[in-house]
């Protein structure tokens, strides 16, 4: 299994370096206290609608060492303590002015159905604002945001340091919180099957071909008679997926052979395995998976639930092994476990993984679903209806309440990061 600081720098680059730094900084700060008192300063902004208060400590020189890195960082500690709560302009279709476009939104199928839902609702309150909304994967979604061919770019990774280098005025808001789960089509199975990082590795690798397998029977003992001996068809994306980057970096978080050979990315080589198939979007895996017997697919929540979802058809949903060894399912109540473990460590800029997190019963693929928005847009008034849009999706008794989060499986922002949403996107100006 990678060490902690090996999948630290996987999963966040030096960004989560530094965040790791400022973990160790805010140790010096509690024993230095006289000097940093003495040091702070506060300072605050306000406007009509939001105010923010922020604690400034003096720059701080620290050393981390360890087996993996060593490396001296110079950082300012800069804690955003709170953000108002947005206030929405009144119902109806002369509280925001009409645009001669609709606000665009396309990329992630994980995301896609929630944002279908909220286009609809936002819609109703604002009946001058028209939202189009579409799939196509993350890769879709940020190259579209990017190039300026979309307004909200949907996205479940934020995007990575070069892509941030190359387009700095791009911000990766999370608006929700998603899972996703391995579905299988294999029948007469009395119980979910257990898998570990290492065996979905070996599966999409080609090293573990049958159900039968030895590695597959030994966490699933119970089960170990009915598993037959027959190949297994993995499935994975063949559209550029925030899915399959989600997917790939649990199993680089996981397993060390998987990570040096193949990595983790919204597309990569995948690996020769007899009776592969490639599928485009969530929608193309259920499909694939349902229609195909012995195959095994990563499919994003929003498409586990309802009439038409995995459990639905009849698809067997794996329990994944999780940082601490446990195999866990994927509920609601795991994942909200996941997110309470770390949401903590989410810097300003909410680039963060939540993926292979802490805690004994956290499920182990979780994570911010991201709106990457251009900070500058074309003129006022799209500026302020896309705010608004995104302030109504955010806040904790409209969008991101559980009318609309239990229909798709998420869970709401925390409180602390609503926070830090609002805020980027009090960012968004001409």
């Amino acid at each position: 299994m990678a060490s902690f600081s090996e999948r630290y720098k996987k999963r966040h680059g030096m960004g989560g370096m530094v965040l790791g730094v400022v973990v160790l900084v805010v140790i010096i700060v509690a024993a230095l206290a006289g000097y940093f008192a003495a040091s702070s300063t506060i300072t605050a902004s306000t406007s009509t609608t939001t105010s923010i208060i922020t604690t400034t400590l003096p720059p701080v020189t620290v050393t981390v060492t360890n087996t993996a890195v060593s490396t001296s960082v110079s950082t300012t500690v800069s804690t955003q303590t709170t953000f108002a709560t947005p206030t929405l302009p009144p119902k109806g279709s002369s509280s925001l002015p009409t645009l001669a476009s609709p606000i665009s939104e396309a990329g992630s199928s994980l995301v896609f159905p929630l944002f279908q839902l909220w286009a609809a609702n936002f819609t109703t309150m604002y009946p001058n604002i028209q939202v189009n909304t579409a799939a196509g994967g993350s890769g879709a979604g940020q190259t579209g945001v990017e190039a300026g061919t979309i307004t909200i770019g949907g996205s479940d990774p934020f995007l990575t340091n070069a892509q941030q280098a190359a387009y700095p005025n791009i911000l990766d808001i999370p608006v929700a919180i998603s899972a996703q789960q391995v579905n299988y089509n294999v029948p007469g199975l009395s119980h979910p099957l257990n898998f570990t990082g290492n065996i979905l590795g070996g599966i999409y690798n080609g090293t573990i071909t049958y159900w039968d397998a030895a590695a597959i029977k030994a966490v699933n003992a119970g089960d170990a008679s009915q598993l037959p001996h027959q190949l297994i068809v993995p499935l994975h994306r063949s559209d550029s997926s925030g899915d399959t980057n989600l997917f790939t970096t649990y199993l680089s978080d996981t397993s060390p052979s998987w990570a040096k050979n193949f990595g983790a990315g919204n597309t990569i080589s995948w690996a020769n395995v007899p009776g592969a198939a490639a599928e485009s979007g969530n929608s193309g895996m259920l499909t694939g998976c349902q229609q195909t017997q012995y195959s095994i697919a990563y499919i994003g929540i929003s498409y586990e639930i309802g009439s038409s979802g995995a459990v639905a058809l009849g698809l067997g949903t794996a329990m994944l092994q999780n940082l601490a060894g446990k195999f866990i399912a994927e509920t609601q109540a795991n994942i909200q476990a996941s997110v309470n473990a770390q949401y903590i460590n989410t810097p300003p800029s909410e680039r963060y993984s939540l993926i292979y997190g802490p805690g004994a019963t956290s499920y182990p693929i979780v994570n911010y679903e991201y709106a990457l928005v251009n900070m500058h847009q074309g003129n006022a008034n799209l500026a302020l209806d896309l705010r608004t849009l995104l302030d109504w999706a955010t806040l904790p008794n409209y969008g991101n309440s559980p009318f609309f989060l239990n229909q798709v499986g998420f869970v709401p922002l925390p409180s602390s990061i609503a926070q830090l949403t609002w805020a980027q996107i009090a960012e968004i100006t001409v």
